[in-house]
């Protein structure tokens, strides 16, 4: 016997991304349900080789169904989630309302899969944001190895961390640029995405910082380790798919290139290509798409003791979002649920 899965969202494009890959992956799903708000009621959304018409979200009864992943956003979250919870369905969300919850677990499951269990507090599980996601799969076996001290990493995010509407942006800019009586203002994003890169994710906070920098520090700490430091700098580039990020660790015991690549490629969820030579390196084009955090320029960073720097790739839409969910779901099944 499988599961009930319900996927609440499914017409976006993280949720669209939740059933490709709940099919790819085969999860042991004996029904699966794609739910929407009621302006997108009755679309039809692909799973496998199956057409699943979206039902109601606002009128759904989650009783007797075993999980929901939720890709809806904090505000309709807050409004249903609890609701599934309640009557027996395990949630899990990928909007940032649970993230710093004490009492809701933040998973990634080659990182953190013990702390599945906490789930039973509330019956929620929350999934990290996309840019803290790729980069703790990097940082734990690393941190395993030498114990992190420090961190510092530059982001590079593409528009569909966004959703639809700013991928669409970047499209219509991007062609407005090739014709002289177009003009496409930013209404996503404060400034153009086209052409242009934008130091500038989520609101602004007291310490200059913003919101989508704060996220990175806090999920790390709760994900890998209280006492690593983190400092963050998110940028969002004319990308249509694919984070990148450019990370420096320092660590408490010396840590040699040459064995973090080793460590790296024998890590769970990671690729490694790490040629130096022209192209030996992945890039967010390259990633869409993949299941798997891709890691290059690994070196050593000559300007403190037991610093490296390397360079992560990954599928925002996958790793970053609909790809982890599923993983949680997997993991819940396997380690809690125990069906089939």
């Amino acid at each position: 016997m499988g599961y009930k899965i319900a996927v609440v969202g499914a017409t976006g494009n993280v949720g669209r991304e939740m059933l490709n890959i709940l099919a790819e992956r085969e999860f042991p799903a004996d029904e699966v349900v794609a739910l929407a708000s009621r302006k997108s009621l009755g679309t039809e959304v692909g799973y496998g080789d199956k057409t699943l018409i979206t039902k109601d979200l606002d009128t759904f009864d989650f009783t007797g169904w075993d999980m929901a992943l939720f890709a809806i956003g904090s505000d309709a979250t807050k409004t249903y989630a609890p609701k599934a919870a309640k009557a027996g369905c395990v949630v899990i969300d990928n909007s940032s309302l649970y993230r710093y919850d004490p009492e809701v677990p933040l998973i990634v499951p080659e990182v953190n899969p013990q702390d599945v269990h906490g789930y039973s507090k509330k019956n929620i599980i929350a999934n990290p944001n996309c840019s803290t996601a790729q980069m703790v799969v990097a940082l734990k076996p690393l941190h395993d190895r030498a114990k992190i001290k420090r961190v510092v990493v530059s982001t590079y995010q593409s528009v569909s961390g966004s959703g639809k509407e700013a991928i669409d942006e970047l499209w219509d800019q991007t062609k407005a640029v090739y014709n002289p009586t177009a003009d496409v203002p930013p209404k996503v994003y404060t400034k153009q995405i086209a052409f242009n890169v934008i130091p500038h994710i989520d609101v602004f906070m007291e310490d200059g910082s913003t919101k989508e920098e704060w996220k990175m520090v806090a999920e790390t700490k709760k994900i890998v380790d209280p006492s690593i430091k983190v400092h963050a700098t998110c940028v969002r580039v004319p990308v249509f798919v694919g984070h990148s990020e450019a990370v420096n660790i320092e660590t408490e015991d010396f840590l040699d290139e040459d064995e973090a690549r080793d460590i790296l490629r024998e890590a769970p969820g990671i690729m490694v290509v790490d040629k130096r030579e022209d192209g030996g390196y992945v890039t967010p084009v390259e990633c869409v798409g993949d299941f798997a955090t891709f890691i290059s320029r690994i070196r050593q960073d000559p300007t403190i003791d037991n610093g490296l720097s390397f360079w992560c790739v990954s599928d925002n839409l996958r790793k970053g979002a609909a790809l982890n969910a599923v993983q949680i779901a997997e993991l819940l099944g396997r380690e809690v649920l125990k069906k089939g």
